[in-house]
């Protein structure tokens, strides 16, 4: 494919001049990034993996919404919220947050340009894991604390803070780091707001309960959408639970009202501090990233420990497959370096070492996670494990548990009886005659 003629306009960023195949694998977006395969998608557009043909290196491109069909109106609102992503996130240089390389228009449609981190989410280890040890939640909030105390001291509200945009690194020399993402529905504190009257962005179960009866996001609704993930991470689901109603969910934040905190224990003033209803009593984000810091300082030795150092959590599918999961004759098993887009696989009777409680939460339609249950005690002797790690064979059926002794015992019965029997006809024989 030829590469588009491009642009550059009074705002810095690249336009393409012609308007070739609808965007998908080998797609040249704005005559410079070659797409190679998507790796996710969320309300604001899908991200694909891509490469930069002028700095030979591969970065995360995200394509917002199409504005086609849109009133033109409508459409350069939706240009100018990407553009405003792309200039926000520029704004910040920090470890723990992704970081913005450009932003492009390609047949009029906005295009931002990103570090490509090959990673999980947290979002994918509860899924799988359930939950995450409040030690390890801990130094992970503490870590994105570090990187949005910048953002706010940048003027910068990230405004959706929650599980699925916080990623860990899961390949190479940065395997364990801790990035905040998506930038998309940010805005400066000083900006004219260019979203629609009345209309709430974000995710409910993540929200302040300021934002839920109609106020307008701040730094302090930050704190406790970092609070409300920091709660998910540790009991297993959001502080208000898992409602897929998305205005029943909206009323429950607005009360301010959370579920009791059960697995918490030493942390959990913090979290309530996080939590608090009231945004004028709530600490500021580099307050909570500190408290967060101390709190695991506790176990990992310095607060500098836990704000540089890498984390070990990750989905238990990554951590058990080569022992739940034997390879094929012939076939490789080395992981894939990038996500996978569909929903992680679960296995069965996975390792807890990481202090993650064996756990399959529902994924219900909104993607929060359904509350975590003890599950039901197993009526069969350990022995229905296999001698391969992490390995469940089914309880045998009724008739598989009656072994060989069963039917001895029951062919010993018949032939008593038939022997008596015989005895019975001997001696009734004996007397006619």
């Amino acid at each position: 494919m030829s590469a588009a003629p491009i642009a550059v306009t009074a705002c810095g960023y690249h336009r393409a001049m012609t308007s070739p195949a609808t965007p998908g694998p080998s797609y040249l977006v704005a005559g410079r990034y070659r797409l190679i395969r998507r790796i996710g998608h969320g309300g604001m557009g899908a991200v694909w993996l891509a490469h930069d043909q002028l700095l030979d290196r591969e970065v995360a491109v995200k394509q917002v919404l199409t504005t086609s069909g849109m009133d033109e109106s409508v459409a350069e609102t939706s240009r100018a919220r990407a553009l405003r992503e792309g200039r926000l996130a520029a704004r910040l240089s920090h470890r723990n947050a992704v970081a913005m390389h450009d932003v492009a228009l390609d047949r009029n449609e906005p295009w931002l340009v990103m570090e490509y981190l090959p990673s999980h989410s947290v979002a994918d280890v509860l899924h799988e894991n359930g939950t995450i040890d409040p030690v390890e939640a801990a130094q992970i909030c503490a870590q994105v604390a570090d990187a949005i105390a910048e953002a706010h001291a940048s003027g910068i509200v990230h405004r959706d803070i929650k599980p699925a945009n916080i990623l860990i690194a899961n390949t190479g020399r940065n395997v364990g780091l801790v990035k905040i993402t998506d930038f998309g529905i940010s805005r400066a504190k000083d900006d004219v707001s260019i979203t629609q009257t009345g209309v709430v962005t974000g995710t409910p179960a993540y929200f302040a309960p300021e934002v839920a009866r109609g106020d307008e996001p701040g730094e302090a609704s930050d704190v406790y959408s970092l609070g409300s993930t920091l709660y998910t991470m540790i009991e297993g689901r959001p502080p208000f639970g898992s409602e897929d109603n998305y205005i029943a969910t909206l009323h429950r934040v607005a009360l301010g009202q959370i579920n009791p905190i059960t697995r918490a224990g030493a942390l959990s003033p913090i979290l309530l501090r996080l939590l608090e209803p009231n945004p004028a009593n709530r600490p500021t984000m580099a307050q909570a990233r500190d408290l967060l810091a101390k709190y695991a300082a506790d176990t990992l030795g310095t607060t500098d420990n836990v704000l540089t150092g890498l984390v070990a959590t990750k989905p238990l599918s990554a951590r058990n497959r080569s022992a739940t999961l034997p390879p094929i004759s012939g076939q490789s098993t080395s992981q894939p370096s990038t996500p996978q887009t569909s929903a992680p696989q679960t296995h069965s009777a996975p390792d807890t070492s990481q202090g993650s409680a064996p756990h399959n939460p529902t994924q219900v339609a909104s993607g929060y996670y359904a509350p975590r249950t003890t599950p039901e005690p197993v009526p069969y002797a350990p022995t229905q494990y296999s001698s391969a790690p992490g390995l469940y064979t089914p309880p045998p059926t009724y008739y598989q548990q009656q072994g060989p002794s069963s039917h001895a015992g029951l062919a010993a019965a018949v032939f008593a009886v038939f022997a008596l029997l015989t005895a019975i006809a001997a001696g009734i024989i004996i007397l006619v005659m």
